[in-house]
């Protein structure tokens, strides 16, 4: 299994799965059908499926025209609202490329119909992989829109928390660099972090990719898998492993520490975010830089 990380728009990812003895492919939320299939002219390989992990424009928007280029196409996802949705997937079910196998899991938080995927292949010895969208980022998550904290808990700590810790995470941004840094503000002693950001910001100097991270990575500096020790884990934690997240939350039920993180991650991007020039010029207005002309 060859996966192709394809950077697109302002800083989405999309991926090409491989499976490397059939050179059937699988595309990962089609946003720019074009750059896609230079890469998949370049590979020669078989498109024939598309994986949309959920329906905003960012991920799916390439679809439709995807599918009229290559008429027989297959979109699968898990919401109705997905561009050219061919069969809606269900929670747990299994699909199959070639060597790879595809388990389908419904991961509501960011949208209700999110669907991760989880890809391996029997007898070989790389690591699994999940592609997570925007339930599960290097260091972070995306917003919760449409479900409860603790939809999202359970999707973030009970299924995507609990795959094997080898298991490669592709996500849909490169978020890393800000994700860090907020994950710095809640676990200011957390020396994962401060390892993580130095090595995001090289990478970012590089202009090259953050992804894969790995889930055993993210569960010792990612603060939203840090919440709660997931049900029935088989992992030994460290002493107090989420005693700093608790604190900085002032929470201790996983799903209202989750909330509270939700919340303030909100607030320190917006005061993270440079200012739009119709913003900057308001606030000179504001502040008296410049004077409103007069009428004639």
């Amino acid at each position: 299994m060859k996966v192709k990380v394809i950077p697109v728009l302002e800083d989405n990812y999309m991926y090409l799965v491989i499976e490397e003895h059939t050179r059937e492919a699988v595309a990962v939320d089609v946003a720019v059908p074009k750059r896609l299939l230079e890469i998949v002219g370049r590979e020669g390989v078989s498109l024939t499926t598309v994986l949309t992990t959920h329906h905003h424009w960012d991920h799916a928007r390439g679809n439709t025209e995807l599918a009229r280029l290559l008429p027989g196409l297959v979109v699968l996802g898990a919401d109705e609202r997905i561009c050219a949705l061919t069969r809606r997937l269900v929670h747990g079910e299994e699909l199959r490329f070639g060597a790879i196998h595809v388990r389908c899991l419904l991961t509501p938080g960011h949208t209700s119909g999110h669907m991760s995927y989880f890809l391996w292949e029997d007898e070989c010895l790389d690591p699994p992989a999940v592609f997570s969208g925007d339930a599960l980022s290097v260091a972070g998550c995306g917003s919760r829109l449409e479900t409860t904290a603790q939809q999202m808990y359970h999707s973030l700590v009970e299924t995507l928390g609990t795959l094997p810790p080898e298991t490669k995470v592709f996500c849909g941004h490169e978020h890393t660099l800000g994700n860090l840094e907020f994950a710095q503000k809640v676990e200011p002693c957390n020396n994962h972090v401060k390892a993580k950001l130095s090595w995001a910001k090289k990478r970012d100097e590089d202009d090259v990719p953050t992804v894969p991270s790995t889930l055993g990575e993210e569960l010792l500096y990612n603060p939203f898998l840090r919440v709660a020790l997931p049900s029935g884990s088989h992992r030994t934690p460290s002493p107090c492993r989420e005693e700093p997240v608790h604190k900085f939350t002032g929470k201790v039920a996983p799903a209202e520490v989750l909330e509270v993180l939700c919340r303030e991650r909100a607030s320190f991007e917006r005061a993270a975010e440079p200012l739009q020039p119709q913003a900057q010029a308001l606030l000179a207005l504001q502040w008296g830089l410049l004077s409103m002309p007069r009428p004639k």
